[in-house]
Order: structure tokens, then C-alpha cells, then sequence
């Protein structure tokens, strides 16, 4: 019986010499020299990991600037006329100069400034891609935030200072759990946009999974099997989770019928 590895060879040799091929041949030769040979499909499993590893730091340093920009601004919205803090107000402009840079500059040009100017001695490409993708994707969860937050009627938030609670309190108890159920589809959204823009941080050197298939281009001269298998894959990411921030909000919901 022929191994697969013998038969690839055959069929590679006729290609090579231009002896009439199969469709089928063709196929499985360009596949398995994409996939299979020498074990290439490891470095697609590598990029996969690193992605999910850059996206996961990106989102939670996303969250974690995008919750501090839009209560500091949202606090700075709602503050009685004549109440007005002076370093409020001062925050309140340099976060807004910050959201307006990172939403009006290509993602791909911040890359290049974090990784060939800010950090241009750094040779560790993944955390420097972790961290712009955060910063950029924090000015964008912070306009989501923010607006859920301005979302919920200012009524709510009188009632609490009634009862007696503070700012903080009455923003974490009644304010927050209702914005939950508006922004968690935009959230959504955003943290899939973020999955699939951690592809750009191969133009800085970011051992992803499309630093991987360009890897086995420069190697096999085939783009077609590489770059198409990349994008099934991170479809499949993308398909997975929809799926699982599907079930979350189906069970939010059902909670709030309880």
C-alpha cells in the first residue's frame, strides 16, 4: 500500500517535470506541502494559540481602559450646572483627545509606531501587539460603555442618590446592571473585531496565525492553500464565539425573567 508520503512525492515529481496532473492531484499536492509536510500544520496550531493569547490580553486591557474612560466621562456628563469639578473636567478632556486619536488613525500605522518608533529595541512583537490592540480597542469599549451607561434613564440614578446610596454605589447596583444587557452585543462585536485584527501584528514581527501562513508561502511558492486555510479558521474562531456570546445572552435574559 502506498503511504501518504510516497505518493505525494510521485505525484509532486510529475507536477515539477509538467506531466499531465489530476485536479485531485493537484489538490492533494498543494494541500499536503501546505499542511502536512515537515509538520506545518504545528505552526497554523502555534499562530491559533498566540491569536487567542493576544486577543485575550487585548480585551481585557480593552475593558479595563474602556470602563475607567467611560465613567470618568460619563461623571463628567452628569454633573449638576454649577457642580462642576475642575479635575473632572481636566480628565475628562485628555481621555477625550485619547479617543479621538486612537478612533481617527488606522490600526495598522499605530502598529508601526508602538513597534518601529515607542518600543523599536523591544523584540517581544506579541506584547507589543497585545498592548496597542488594548489601547485601540479601549477608546472603542469606552464609547460602547459610555453609552449604555448614558442609555439608562437619569431617573435611575436620582432614585439611588435618594435611597441614600453614593455615586459609586448607585453606578454599580442600579446603572451598570441595566447598561449590561444594552452594550453586550456591541461588546460582542467589538471582541470579534479584535479576534480578527491580531492579523495585523505580523507587519511588526508577531508570530500569529497569519505570520504563519506567510511563513509557509515563502517556503512552498503556493498562496492559495495557506492564506484560504487561514481565513476558514479564523472563521471558525469568529463562528465559535458567536455562538458561545449567543448562550450568554440567552441565559442574561432568562435571568431577568426570573
Amino acid at each position: 500500500m502506498v503511504s501518504s508520503l510516497e505518493q505525494y512525492t510521485a505525484w509532486k515529481a510529475l507536477m515539477v517535470a509538467g506531466e499531465p496532473t489530476t485536479a485531485w492531484q493537484k489538490f492533494y499536492v498543494q494541500f499536503y506541502q501546505a499542511f502536512i509536510e515537515n509538520d506545518r500544520w504545528q505552526q497554523y496550531i502555534n499562530g491559533v494559540g498566540t491569536t487567542l493569547l493576544v486577543t485575550l490580553l487585548a480585551l481585557l486591557l480593552g475593558i479595563a481602559l474602556g470602563i475607567i474612560v467611560a465613567v470618568v466621562r460619563t461623571a463628567h456628563d452628569q454633573q449638576r450646572p454649577g457642580h462642576r469639578n475642575p479635575v473632572l473636567s481636566v480628565l475628562n478632556a485628555i481621555l477625550k483627545v485619547y479617543v479621538t486619536v486612537i478612533r481617527g488613525t488606522p490600526m495598522m500605522v499605530q502598529l508601526m509606531i508602538m513597534g518601529f518608533v515607542i518600543f523599536a529595541s523591544s523584540r517581544n512583537y506579541v506584547m507589543v501587539g497585545a498592548l496597542t490592540l488594548g489601547i485601540n480597542s479601549g477608546a472603542y469599549t469606552a464609547e460602547i460603555i459610555r453609552g449604555g451607561l448614558m442609555s439608562v434613564d437619569a431617573g435611575q440614578m436620582e432614585a439611588g442618590r435618594s435611597l441614600g446610596l453614593n455615586y459609586a454605589d448607585t453606578m454599580r447596583f442600579i446603572i451598570v446592571p441595566q447598561a449590561i444587557k444594552a452594550i453586550l452585543p456591541a461588546l460582542g462585536n467589538e471582541f470579534i473585531v479584535l479576534l480578527k485584527d491580531t492579523s495585523l501584528i505580523s507587519v511588526i514581527g508577531g508570530k500569529e496565525l497569519l505570520y504563519a501562513a506567510r511563513g509557509v508561502v515563502s517556503r512552498t511558492y503556493e498562496a492559495m492553500y495557506p492564506y484560504v486555510g487561514t481565513a476558514i479558521i479564523y472563521l471558525l474562531l469568529v463562528m465559535l464565539f458567536t455562538w458561545l456570546l449567543g448562550i450568554f445572552e440567552r441565559r442574561l435574559r432568562a435571568s431577568d425573567r426570573r
